[in-house]
């Protein structure tokens, strides 16, 4: 597949939304509020520009990077400002209805004429933007502030006493090459290596770009430590990159990472220990080219099943077959916890988890909100972590 005549395939029906959103944003700021004479054709000019900037963004940034990088500031911004903004517009009209229908229900000493109608659409329109403005502030200084640990206590059955305690830190979703760079993977390398680890994992969706352009800036990752290693998986960008997953993979093993391609190794003594298994994505069936596709049953044959199996799966929806096949814990990101709220609803239609730990029959996962971002430097309601997943035995009967 050539990835980058995919993105230029769907360009036209891209052009459409955004040209379809744009025109909703006039109707609701402009139109409906009545604006007149230089406010008019100001607010016109400004709506236009905007949906060309997503465009240029999506389009022109990815195929001249360097233009991209002027780019990518302002125009992830407002892809981000554009969903909160449809969100707010769209309650409001929900609003308008119930107001519309309660007035029919019940008849109104003042009916809606033409001025007191423009009048309403004007606060709606003031309250719109100022709420906006307030809630992009708000997500972009959630991923200007250092990256939060999140320490979460997980009991496995079959998890010897000796192993109570183990520390598994968890990066995924950083999502380097578009905004985040080197200076990002120092912070997040920092603060892992600072919770003195048993064993680091990266749950894919390292990057996006090439290998030789980003070589420099994942250097740092070099330095993780942990007592039993620091281990990959990959994720659905991975296969988006130039390099493709093959070459992701041989970076990682070149930088000292032990990748888990539908396989699993041992942690801790033998028998006391623990399996910690991986798999490629879940996409990765469409990369054929790119090495092999996520194989569970692969990664766990001829395992002891008296021991306790931690999987590495990036997309949440691995869960389903990882329970079958009695899997104690699953780690995973690829939702990034919806990122900016209410997405997680969307996300919630192609993934069983968005967020948190569950249960599935006899199976645990654990669904991280990510450690980057993609796209929008921004969060809302769902703040970027580096996982610090404590491992504990069940404690023996009386």
């Amino acid at each position: 597949m050539n990835r980058t005549f995919g993105i230029f395939a769907i360009l036209p029906v891209a052009c459409v939304l955004v040209a379809g959103l744009h025109y909703y944003f006039w109707v609701r700021l402009v139109r409906d509020p009545k604006l007149s004479g230089r406010r008019r054709r100001a607010a016109t000019a400004g709506i236009i520009s905007l949906a060309a900037l997503v465009v240029a963004t999506v389009s022109i940034g990815r195929a001249v990077p360097r233009i991209g990088r002027w780019l990518a500031w302002p125009g992830f911004i407002w892809l981000g400002m554009m969903f909160i903004l449809l969100v707010i517009l769209a309650s409001f009209d929900v609003l308008r209805l119930v107001a519309a229908l309660a007035s029919r229900l019940f008849g109104s000493a003042y009916p809606f004429d033409a001025s007191r109608r423009a009048f309403t659409a004007r606060i709606l329109a003031g309250t719109a933007l100022a709420t906006l403005g307030g809630l992009t502030t708000a997500a972009v200084e959630s991923t200007l502030r250092p990256v939060a640990v999140k320490r979460v206590e997980v009991t496995l059955d079959r998890l010897p006493q000796s192993l109570d305690g183990l520390k598994i830190a968890q990066l995924c979703d950083l999502h380097l090459g578009g905004m985040l760079g080197r200076a990002f993977v120092e912070q997040v390398v920092c603060s892992t290596n600072e919770l003195n680890p048993d064993v680091v994992v990266i749950v894919g969706d390292l990057a996006d770009g090439s290998v030789a352009r980003l070589r420099p800036s994942l250097a740092p990752l070099s330095d993780l430590k942990a007592r039993h290693g620091v281990f990959f998986v990959t994720g659905n960008h991975e296969y988006y990159s130039p390099s493709g997953g093959r070459g992701w993979m041989a970076e990682m093993e070149r930088m000292g990472l032990r990748v888990l391609c539908n396989e699993r190794v041992p942690i801790g003594p033998e028998p006391a220990g623990f399996d910690l298994a991986g798999v490629p994505d879940h996409g990765a069936a469409r990369f054929p080219e790119d090495g092999p596709r996520e194989d569970i049953p692969l990664a766990l044959t001829g395992r002891d099943r008296s021991r306790a199996v931690v999987l590495l799966a990036h997309q949440p929806i691995a869960i389903h077959q990882a329970a079958l096949l009695g899997v104690d814990l699953q780690l995973s990101g690829h939702t990034h916890g919806g990122q900016i709220w209410p997405w997680g609803a969307l996300v919630r239609l192609q993934q069983p988890f968005v967020r948190g730990l569950h249960r599935v029959g006899g199976t645990q996962i654990y669904v991280s909100c990510g450690t980057g971002y993609w796209g929008p430097p921004m969060r809302l309601g769902a703040p970027a972590e580096i996982t610090e997943v404590i491992l504990r035995a069940r404690r023996p009967m009386g």
